[in-house]
């Protein structure tokens, strides 16, 4: 069997994140075969016998879950700066440790992937196989008929080739308007960096769909967890992942 390093490890048996984990184990919390151990990297055998303060670090059920995430927030398990992040919204839920898939910024809105399956979000955040991703931006101005086809075409932006997969206009007000755009890579705010090149600004910035999965109707700030279809959905036919045993919908408090 393939030794890995004791912080991934406890990492894939779904507890923590890698870096989270470096920082039990450089704390002298981690115990493998009951001996304390402080190297993150140890060569460690996945079913090793590991306890955290003396508890067994038993893997956790695997979950995977779609957020609504609300506008303000920072999407990251903490924030230097004291701000607000995404798992507000899962406060008093009772689920185990869930990691982002992927980002949103602060600005953006929409849907966004948790769960505690490194290798599931793996293959979701893969630049070569990882799915599109899809939204609906409100911008400051009155796009003509060629904004679309310049977005898809791409310019150069600070040594970045940035473009979309696919744009269109979706509706069109007195002052401002709403694009959809499809983005098949996800670069450093993509989008508003795009778009501001064309002297566009945006005022929103919601993300509507990962592959074939949709925000639909799930209201801001709301959570649920995704079906087993849902998790296959984005993992190679020859891989495989536990689905979680109960899919159930929770909303923030």
């Amino acid at each position: 069997m393939i030794r890995h390093g004791l912080a991934r490890v406890l990492s894939k048996r779904g507890l923590c994140s890698r870096t989270e984990a470096a920082r039990w184990v450089g704390d002298g919390r981690v115990s493998v075969d009951g001996r304390i151990v402080r190297d993150p990297e140890a060569p460690t055998l996945p079913d090793a016998r590991i306890a955290i303060d003396g508890v067994a670090a038993v893997a956790a059920r695997r979950c995977y879950i779609a957020l609504h995430k609300p506008r303000g927030l920072v999407t990251t398990t903490r924030d230097e700066q004291g701000r607000d992040t995404v798992y507000r919204c899962l406060d008093g839920a009772g689920l185990p440790w869930l990691a982002p898939v992927g980002r949103l910024d602060k600005g953006s809105e929409g849907l966004l992937l948790l769960g505690n399956d490194p290798a599931w979000a793996a293959a979701i955040t893969d630049p070569a196989t990882g799915p599109s991703k899809t939204y609906h931006v409100q911008v400051d101005a009155l796009p003509d008929e060629t904004l679309p086809g310049a977005l898809v075409r791409g310019v150069e932006v600070d040594g970045e080739l940035l473009r979309a997969q696919a744009a269109r206009v979706l509706r069109v007000g007195q002052k401002n308007a709403w694009l959809e755009l499809v983005l098949d890579e996800g670069r450093n705010r993509h989008i508003r960096r795009l778009l501001a090149a064309f002297d566009v600004g945006v005022l929103r910035l919601v993300r509507v769909a990962i592959g074939d999965l949709a925000l639909g109707d799930l209201p801001k700030g709301a959570w649920r967890e995704l079906t087993a279809d849902e998790i296959a959905a984005f993992v190679p036919p020859s891989a495989t992942v536990r689905p979680s045993a109960r899919p159930a919908r929770g909303r923030s408090g």
